[in-house]
């Protein structure tokens, strides 16, 4: 296995000891950041391990982290500490810590660790991707009308929903990995920032998608429907 992406396997595993104990933790402090999303002791606990453990075994690597900003460099680790932390503060098991490696601004590696739902998805640029050890790989689905998508906003699900099979709204790392895995054929998801994607993008690519960027949004699908995902969308917006 590529060393980066071992390492990284590690971090996850670090993340995890330290979030799965305060999933439904009567104790757990929720508060609003400035832009008013929610952020919780165990979101600024994680950050500040992965950080500690970066620091001690891959000095002069930096790190970008969600909660505790950019450091730099042409080598980063890009962290989401906890991705889904609304759904972390209430109960809801659909949450994750990302972990990405960027090496002069391409993204090498990525994992994603879901514990609640005992899943982790992972790959490594060139070496497939994975999900709990096992190869993944997207949909054949080769139409819109056969297609299963799911869409962050309701808008871009309204979009759809007359176009396709079966349309729903999951929402955050989930969907995305669940192109991967082909259970999903494709998913649209707002503008997202640099730790709420880049462990995605890996393990997408690796499956065999596709992703994209969209006046916005962040699309992920199979390759088969990708151009037509994005035509749908693009249609939509230059009717409005």
């Amino acid at each position: 296995m590529d060393a980066d992406l071992a390492y990284a396997l590690e971090l996850a595993d670090a993340a995890d000891a330290l979030t799965l104990p305060r999933f439904r933790a009567a104790d757990l402090h929720v508060e609003a950041k400035t832009d008013l999303s929610p952020v919780t002791d165990a979101d600024r606990a994680t950050e500040r391990l992965l950080r500690e453990r970066i620091a001690r075994d891959r000095p002069g690597e930096g790190v970008l982290g969600e909660e505790e900003g950019d450091d730099g460099g042409s080598v980063r680790w890009i962290l989401d500490p906890i991705d889904g932390t609304r759904n972390f503060s209430r109960g809801i098991p659909v949450w994750a810590t990302l972990i990405a490696l960027e090496r002069a601004g391409g993204v090498v590696c990525g994992v994603v660790s879901a514990p609640a739902l005992g899943r982790r998805w992972w790959a490594a640029r060139g070496a497939g991707a994975f999900a709990n050890g096992e190869p993944v790989t997207v949909s054949s689905v080769e139409t819109l009308a056969g297609a299963t998508v799911s869409c962050t906003y309701a808008r871009d699900l309204a979009v759809l929903e007359p176009l396709v099979w079966h349309a729903r709204g999951l929402g955050d790392f989930w969907q995305h990995v669940l192109v991967a895995e082909g259970a999903l054929d494709a998913a649209v998801d707002t503008e997202l920032a640099l730790w709420d994607r880049a462990a995605l993008e890996p393990i997408v690519l690796e499956a065999g998608g596709q992703i994209g960027e969209l006046g916005g949004q962040f699309v992920a699908a199979n390759g088969e429907l990708y151009d037509e995902v994005v035509g749908a969308l693009t249609a939509r917006t230059a009717a409005s």
